[in-house]
């Protein structure tokens, strides 16, 4: 198996099966049979799971976790980590932002990293629609701030396109704690701590409708980091 891909997914009804069917058409044409997606509803209060699960009928290459409980997009990743069998092993949002020709420039420029991560910010990369400025400042303010309480050089720690060689992908699943929107900083700053080499590349990103990050979830997500910086604990092994 040469690649997984998890696709956590919350409330996802209206939107999900178009990715599911391009990614698949996509990753049949380039890898046969040697891929799998891992699609991870949680939580979810309408059908996600069961329009995902008629999907997947008949198709072995799409196998569906339903996690009926809250346990954020992280607690669905580590369940998709755990899960998945791919020499990579890489997640995406369950909405149209990243197409698959952009992941596959992941998994084509991972080369000897033990991960890459896709960035709406570095120079080559695009998003369209342009985004408006309320979102450009309060991006640009949380990059400081994780910067300066984590140490992290990356321009785009949020971006949801990640992709990780499998035995990196098997430690952040035994060692990741946060679950929230916080979740991507403290996958990253384990892999700072095992002295990962982490890859950064510009993709074109579209900046879709219907997030579900809300002010207050924002708000959270910094308390929880001040909070996770504060007690770190070292990885197991």
């Amino acid at each position: 198996m040469k690649l997984s891909i998890i696709f956590p997914a919350y409330n996802e009804e209206k939107r999900i099966i178009p990715i599911l069917e391009n990614y698949y058409n996509f990753f049949k044409k380039k890898l046969k049979n040697s891929f799998e997606f891992i699609v991870i509803p949680n939580n979810c209060s309408d059908k996600t799971f069961e329009i995902v699960k008629k999907f997947s009928f008949n198709k072995k290459n799409i196998f569906v976790y339903n996690i009926p409980c809250y346990v954020g997009k992280g607690g669905a990743i580590i369940k998709g980590f755990e899960l998945a069998k791919g020499n990579l092993i890489g997640f995406v949002d369950s909405d149209e932002s990243t197409s698959p020709e952009e992941f596959y420039k992941l998994y084509k420029n991972i080369g000897e990293f033990d991960g890459i991560i896709a960035s709406r910010k570095m120079k080559g990369a695009k998003i369209f629609p342009k985004r408006e400025i309320k979102k450009r400042t309060s991006s640009f303010l949380f990059n400081i701030f994780v910067r300066i309480l984590f140490g992290l050089k990356f321009k785009d720690t949020q971006c949801g396109a990640k992709l990780f060689k499998k035995d990196v992908a098997k430690f952040l699943s035994e060692n990741l704690t946060e679950k929230g929107w916080e979740f991507d900083v403290d996958l990253l700053y384990l892999c700072k701590k095992r002295k990962y080499k982490i890859k950064e590349f510009p993709i074109s990103w579209k900046d879709c409708v219907g997030s579900h990050l809300t002010t207050l979830k924002g708000i959270n997500s910094i308390l929880s980091l001040i909070k996770y910086r504060l007690f770190f604990k070292h990885p197991k092994h």
